[in-house]
C-alpha cells in the first residue's frame, strides 16, 4: 500500500481525499484503493488561512502524521499531494519532491502563471517524474460520458461551459475558481487554444476561445446570481446540454491518480495543464484591454 503525504491543508480536499483512501467516515461506495495517507504539513494560507487549524485537527484524528516541514516526509512516503489553494505556492512545493523522485499531484490551480507551469513541468522531466493537476470536474461522469459521446460523433465543433468564478486577490483572474469551468472547456474541445477575448463585470467573466479548425469555446465564470456547474457541446452529429452532477468526483479523480502511480503515465498531457493556465493568463490580459483578442503564450 503506497504512502501518501499531503502539503498544505486550506482545501477541503485534504479531509476528503483521506477519508476515501483511508477508507474513513464514508461510504463504501466512495473508497479508493492502492494509498493511504500517512502524512502531512498543514502550511500557511492566503486564499482560506481560517481553515488549516480545523483540518489539521481532523487530520490528526484520522491518524495522519503531522510535521513541521514538508521535506520532513521524503523517506517516509511514496507519493505527495500538494493541495496549496494558491497557484504561486506549487513550484516551490514540488521542486525537492521531484528532485527526490517523487510522484506528485498538484491541486488547482497548477500554477499561478505560464511560467511557473513550465518550470514545473521542467522539473518532471528532468528528474523522470510522473506529475498530474486536474480540477475534479473533469471526472465527473457527466463530463466523461460526454467525452465518450464525442469520441463517436468526431470531436466537438464548439462548447460552452459554466461554472461558480469567486476571486482572490492571491489567485488573479480565473485561477481562483473559475478554473473549474475552463477545466471543464478543455476536456470537451481539447487543447490547440489560439486566443482568446475576454469580458468582465463585477458580477461574471465570459471568455471566448478560438480553437484550431476555427472552433469556438467560451466559458462563463459567475459570482452573480445562479452559479452551478454545466456544459453545452456542439458535434457534426448532436448538441448536447447538462448540468453537471459532481457527486462522484473526488471518487473518480482519485481513481485517475492511483493509476498514475501504478503506471507512470499522468492521465492528462502536461502540455494541456500548461495550456489552461495560458489561456487564463491570457484571459486575464483581454480582459484588462477592453477584450482585445488576445494570443495565448502556448499558441504556435
Amino acid at each position: 500500500m503506497r504512502k501518501i503525504g499531503l502539503v498544505d491543508f486550506d482545501t477541503s480536499h485534504v479531509v476528503q481525499f483521506t477519508k476515501r483512501l483511508n477508507h474513513l467516515d464514508i461510504a463504501e461506495e466512495q473508497w479508493v484503493d492502492g494509498g493511504n495517507v500517512v502524512m502531512g504539513y498543514p502550511g500557511e494560507s492566503r486564499v482560506s488561512p481560517e481553515r488549516v487549524p480545523g483540518y489539521t485537527e481532523e487530520l490528526r484524528e484520522m491518524g495522519v502524521q503531522i510535521v513541521d516541514n514538508p521535506v520532513d516526509m521524503i523517506g517516509h512516503v511514496d507519493a505527495v499531494f500538494i493541495e496549496s489553494n494558491e497557484g504561486n505556492q506549487h513550484l516551490g512545493h514540488a521542486k525537492p519532491f521531484l528532485e527526490a523522485g517523487l510522484p506528485l499531484f498538484i491541486d488547482k490551480p497548477f500554477a499561478a502563471t505560464t511560467e511557473q507551469a513550465r518550470a514545473i513541468a521542467g522539473l518532471s522531466a528532468q528528474h523522470g517524474v510522473p506529475i498530474f493537476s486536474a480540477s475534479s470536474l473533469r471526472y465527473t461522469e457527466t463530463v466523461m460520458d460526454v467525452q465518450a459521446s464525442l469520441a463517436e460523433d468526431g470531436g466537438a465543433l464548439g462548447a460552452f461551459a459554466f461554472s461558480p468564478g469567486s476571486e482572490h486577490y492571491a489567485n488573479p483572474g480565473l485561477l481562483n475558481y473559475g478554473i473549474h469551468g475552463v477545466e471543464v472547456l478543455y476536456s470537451l474541445m481539447g487543447p490547440g487554444c489560439q486566443e482568446v477575448w475576454a469580458a468582465r463585470t463585477d458580477g461574471a467573466d465570459h471568455v471566448t476561445g478560438r480553437w484550431d479548425g476555427d472552433r469556438l469555446g467560451t466559458v462563463r465564470t459567475i459570482r452573480d446570481g445562479s452559479a452551478g456547474y454545466g456544459l453545452t457541446v456542439f458535434s457534426a452529429k448532436s448538441t448536447v446540454t447538462s448540468s453537471i452532477d459532481a457527486s462522484n468526483n473526488y471518487r473518480n479523480l482519485l481513481r485517475e491518480i492511483m493509476k498514475m502511480l501504478d503506471t507512470g503515465t499522468p492521465p492528462l498531457a502536461i502540455e494541456e495543464t500548461i495550456e489552461i493556465i495560458s489561456f487564463i493568463e491570457a484571459a486575464t490580459r483581454s480582459s484588462q484591454n477592453g477584450g482585445t483578442p488576445t494570443r495565448l503564450e502556448t499558441a504556435s
